[in-house]
């Protein structure tokens, strides 16, 4: 994988960190090439792929990363598009594409990572209850 060992550690923390803000449930999937045109698409087909509605208030974000295509997207769920404002992902996508344009694409899922977590809190407050639905390791796993 081009990600080291190191920036992987870090972007797990980062999620491992978001999660202590907020019920929402963040994963992350990199593959080098996107088999489609729109990586909107493929989030969309990765989410669905990796089961990530499966949350308990729809509230899951996939952070999806095409290195070799040079291609990314944000997905929430129906809970979080429900609540939040239209243009609520552009801004942590606008910032993602800084980084990435830096091909510093572990701080880029960093940041993204850290911003969603810090805005998912008003609409999803971290729960004493709370349980951590989806894994937070990333996916690398080949998905058709």
């Amino acid at each position: 994988m081009f990600l080291t060992e190191i920036a992987k550690e870090r972007i797990v923390k980062a999620i491992k960190d978001a999660e202590l803000n907020t019920s929402g449930e963040v994963k992350v999937h990199v593959e080098e090439i996107c088999p489609t045109e729109d990586p909107t698409e493929r989030a969309r087909q990765v989410f669905q792929f990796l089961c990530l509605e499966r949350t308990a208030q729809r509230n899951g974000v996939l952070f999806y990363l095409a290195y070799g295509s040079h291609k990314f997207a944000v997905w929430g769920d129906e809970g979080i598009d429900k609540v939040v404002p239209t243009n609520f992902w552009d801004g942590i996508r606008d910032s993602m594409r800084q980084y990435f344009l830096l091909e510093d694409f572990a701080g880029g899922l960093q940041m993204g990572i850290r911003e969603t977590g810090n805005q998912l809190k008003k609409f999803f407050p971290y729960r004493s209850d709370d349980i951590n639905e989806l894994s937070d390791d990333i996916s690398t796993d080949p998905i058709p």
